[in-house]
């Protein structure tokens, strides 16, 4: 199957796009490299959010980010979500899409989560089998996001690196790497992100994502990070995504902030600082 390469975002800091925010940046126009949007948002017809949108995708690139395919789940994809899908990516050719390597569906039953998925060959086939549907459907390259996780499966026979680069093998889509994922999990389960990094494949990756991430204790009393996306991105993270850019160059990173969302130069200020970190490993680079 041939797909089209659509991940056209530039080369630049974006920011998820709030409700609260748009008014802000159609009177300002601030200097920013695309704005991201969660799919099941737009999923109507029209009124508010449409205008809205629309409105912001004739001045800046869009990506389109889903939160409920349920790519992990053993029940087939939703055929009337997927044609949803279809025609908000017919209806504003975003320069990107990407979804959750998870699933949030049981039976006839949505979870408001996304859940982990144990890496067993059974469970590879079946998530390189559902991103087949969602490109062949769309007739464009998708990308997988990394999870985050508070659990191991002992099921599990195949590293998360290794299944994320084995699903980007047989099926061609990409990979969106999320950097605070890698520090949330790391920590949870007792390893290091900086090793995780080394065996990501770094070469399949168009697309980063950065968030901030509570803390808090399990029930032995032992830290548990949680992605809450509700505080700005950790130092730690940050200390992450400059040793991968320094690695790779520069990347569409993305701000992601969706709970306490603050006023908007509070999340303009944080993609500015990935822009100011991209331009530093481009002067090292040169130098």
């Amino acid at each position: 199957m041939s797909i089209a390469c659509f991940n056209t975002l530039p080369l630049r800091a974006g920011a998820g796009l709030k409700p609260e925010h748009v008014a802000d940046i159609l009177a300002t126009r601030p200097e920013m490299g695309f704005f991201e949007v969660h799919a099941e948002n737009y999923m109507g017809a029209g009124g508010p959010p449409h205008a809205q949108l629309r409105a912001i995708a004739e001045t800046y690139p869009l990506s389109l980010h889903g939160v409920g395919l349920s790519i992990g789940a053993a029940r087939p994809l939703d055929r009337d979500h997927l044609a949803r899908l279809q025609a908000l990516d017919e209806r504003y050719g975003p320069a990107s899409f990407s979804e959750h390597l998870a699933w949030s569906s049981h039976g006839e039953v949505f979870l408001n989560d996304l859940l982990p998925v144990p890496y067993t060959r059974e469970t590879l086939q079946r998530v390189c089998d559902h991103i087949d549907e969602v490109q062949e459907a769309m007739d464009r390259r998708m990308l997988l996001e990394n999870p985050s996780t508070y659990l191991l499966f002992e099921e599990s026979t195949i590293e998360e690196t290794d299944f994320l680069r084995a699903v980007a093998a047989r099926t061609g889509c990409g990979l969106l790497l999320d950097i605070n994922n890698v520090f949330v999990s790391s920590t949870n389960h007792g390893t290091s992100p900086q090793a995780y990094l080394d065996r990501f494949p770094l070469d399949l990756v168009a697309e980063i994502h950065l968030a901030g991430h509570a803390e808090t204790v399990d029930d032995a009393g032992a830290l548990l990070l949680i992605d809450a996306h509700d505080r700005p991105v950790a130092d730690p993270v940050w200390a992450l995504y400059e040793r991968v850019i320094a690695r790779v160059g520069r990347l569409p990173t993305l701000i992601e902030w969706d709970n306490d969302v603050p006023e908007w130069p509070v999340l303009a200020r944080e993609a500015a600082l990935a822009e100011a970190a991209m331009d530093r490993a481009a002067e090292k680079q040169a130098a």
